[in-house]
């Protein structure tokens, strides 16, 4: 039998840390030191506390978001082995439904419509890994729970992190071995 893994989208294959920082240093015309970010919420990420949720809320945000470096080619390998779901809490922002629906047919046009969830809570998803980075998403997980690196992320010790795509393809690597 074929297992599967749930994939999350924002800051695990869509890059929304790199985007919100692009953001907000062309609108406030600053460098935003990123080591400022590590450890703290997008929403106290950056000196205006209301720039993340205004971006976040504005039309095209999700739909211009960048792909995560190495997302693309990882998935296109894991998917020969395994059953692959994007899983997407998106119902939290209502806006990003259709955005993130376009944005996954231009990046990832193999990943059929059924293997696309978008849900609120994702304690309803049952798969045999979930890559995700919050742990309120991987707390719930019944498989592996898989803890993508993210700035916001960086104190959580409860979850095997990685730290990367490359870090994620061995992780799995090491899985098929000792299967």
């Amino acid at each position: 039998m074929i297992k599967s893994i749930a994939i999350d989208m924002d800051n695990v294959i869509a890059d929304i840390e790199t985007h919100l920082v692009n953001l907000y240093e062309k609108e406030y015309n600053v460098k935003v030191d990123r080591t400022a970010l590590l450890g703290v919420s997008e929403d106290e990420a950056f000196p205006d506390k209301t720039a993340a949720r205004r971006f976040i809320h504005t039309p095209g945000f999700f739909r211009t978001v960048p792909l995560m470096p190495g997302a693309l080619e990882a998935i296109q390998i894991l998917r020969k082995k395994y059953e692959i779901y994007i899983v997407s809490a998106a119902t939290e922002f209502p806006l990003s439904l259709a955005e993130k629906h376009e944005w996954l047919a231009e990046y990832f046009p193999f990943i059929s419509w059924k293997n696309m969830i978008f849900c609120g809570s994702k304690a309803v998803i049952k798969t045999d890994y979930m890559i995700d980075d919050h742990c309120k998403n991987l707390d719930y997980c019944i498989g592996k729970p898989i803890l993508f690196h993210a700035s916001h992320n960086v104190n959580i010790k409860h979850h095997f992190r990685v730290n990367n795509w490359q870090e994620v393809l061995a992780y799995f690597e090491k899985e098929e071995q000792n299967a």
